[in-house]
């Protein structure tokens, strides 16, 4: 096995690869068209008698009448992308209700990620909730900090003005299973407690003003859910002054599903997922961290030296290869697209540089817009595979500067006996036989 090398670039090098890959498309584009020319050469060429060309031989579907407008009320995906879907991971969790799902990223296209396939994490199952019945109280610890408490309906909450943005939302835990060593084959499993949505609701300091909030002295919220779970989580008031905590209502242009946190949820961008309260029925006012039981003992980072480090909620910039990766075969040598998704929840992405000889050399790829703050980005480069052993990896800057790691200094830093925040470098290995395996270099 390949060792990690020092992370340098070659620029020779690059600039060979990158001519490589350039050629490698020009030739991927004439073979395709070639080949269209010499099979419609072909299909011309062909006698009667040979009978008629396949692609003149018209299925049912171009000849028959298809199905009514709206039969089925609310769109499903085809038939035929039925292996697209969330999984769950055996042994994870003790309990159904208790444990988690994950999306499909090696599936999806762009980064919005359809409602239906958007990963779960629930601490006492999900419940379908009455809107009509659902209230959101706001509250202060004491009645300095808060003018006026008050008890807001779903109606009145959707009449106020709302925002709509895209943010990424991503499980503290995720990649969690790898901190030690490799344990899972394949991205949906080590990264897909991730996914990206546009959320709309109203702005939580617009509520806290309402209730005449003193900003100067609340220095901290705290989200409690409706769920038996009894989840609470503690906020610094810092975020909330920022206008980009939200109260939301609405996912992906329509209402939250009942597994997002229907009929309301926090939106916390940047911070991991257990902060975005699903089921929100309370948010209340005070002046010091509550230290709850979700982050007093869970949800925190073990250190080398054993101690623990709390509220370090913020999703540190990331990165993933999704095509290749774990469990796809390359069928034939010569042009491919690396693809992938990177993401820093400390504000946009920036640059991403990827390698496919375990970390040699690093070519920059392209960033697809939008590039948003707080988001997913989808990035890519084009690559010419000559059919060796290759060794993919992607590596994300931020707007701070901030590099994501590779796993030898993140453990350095942070040990091996961690579950949370693992933003370390992904890297697949892809065989001669084309079929691609979950890797960790030393």
């Amino acid at each position: 096995m390949l060792k990690a090398p020092e992370n340098f670039i070659d620029p020779a090098g690059a600039r060979t690869v990158f001519a490589e890959a350039r050629r490698g498309r020009r030739d991927f584009l004439r073979g395709a068209l070639a080949g269209a020319a010499s099979a419609a050469g072909a299909a011309r060429a062909q006698t009667p008698a040979d009978g008629e060309p396949q692609i003149l031989q018209l299925p049912a579907h171009s000849t028959g009448l298809g199905k009514p407008v709206a039969s089925d009320g609310y769109g499903k995906p085809s038939l035929h992308e039925a292996n697209v879907q969330r999984r769950p991971s055996p042994g994870l969790t003790q309990t159904p209700q208790a444990s988690v799902s994950f999306a499909p990223l090696q599936s999806l296209f762009g980064i919005v990620t359809p409602s239906g396939l958007h990963f779960e994490r629930h601490h006492q199952g999900w419940w379908d909730i009455d809107p009509a019945q659902h209230r959101l109280m706001v509250n202060g610890s004491d009645d300095k900090l808060l003018k006026r408490p008050m008890v807001f309906t779903l109606d009145e909450l959707m009449r106020l003005p709302s925002v709509s943005r895209f943010h990424f939302i991503e499980c503290g835990a995720n990649t969690g299973m790898e901190w030690g060593n490799v344990a899972v084959p394949t991205v949906q499993y080590t990264h897909g407690m991730l996914s990206c949505s546009e959320f709309t609701g109203v702005p939580l300091r617009t509520l806290l003003e309402l209730c005449g909030v003193d900003f100067k002295r609340a220095r901290f919220v705290l989200g409690e859910g409706a769920d038996g779970s009894g989840m609470t989580r503690t906020l610094p008031m810092a975020l909330v002054e920022s206008g980009e905590v939200l109260v939301a209502y609405g996912q992906n242009g329509e209402m939250l599903r009942p597994e997002n946190g229907y009929p309301l949820r926090l939106v916390v961008p940047g911070v991991q997922g257990v902060s975005w309260i699903k089921y929100l029925r309370r948010i209340e006012v005070g002046d010091q961290p509550w230290g709850t039981k979700d982050e007093a003992i869970h949800y925190i980072d073990l250190l080398p030296d054993g101690t623990h480090r709390q509220y370090s909620s913020t999703q540190e910039c990331k990165s993933v290869v999704t095509t290749p990766s774990g469990g796809q075969v390359l069928l034939q040598k010569g042009f491919h697209s690396i693809s992938g998704l990177a993401w820093s929840g400390r504000g946009a992405v920036q640059r991403v540089d990827v390698s496919v000889d375990g970390g040699r050399q690093w070519r920059q790829a392209r960033l697809q817009t939008p590039v948003l703050s707080k988001c997913l980005t989808r990035f890519s480069l084009d690559w010419v595979w000559d059919g060796q052993p290759a060794l993919i990896q992607s590596r994300a800057t931020d707007s701070t500067g901030h590099v994501q790691p590779g796993y030898r200094a993140l453990r350095a830093a942070r040990g091996t006996r961690s579950i949370y925040h693992n933003n370390a470098i992904q890297t697949w290995w892809v065989q001669e036989s084309g079929e691609v395996r979950n890797v960790q270099l030393a």
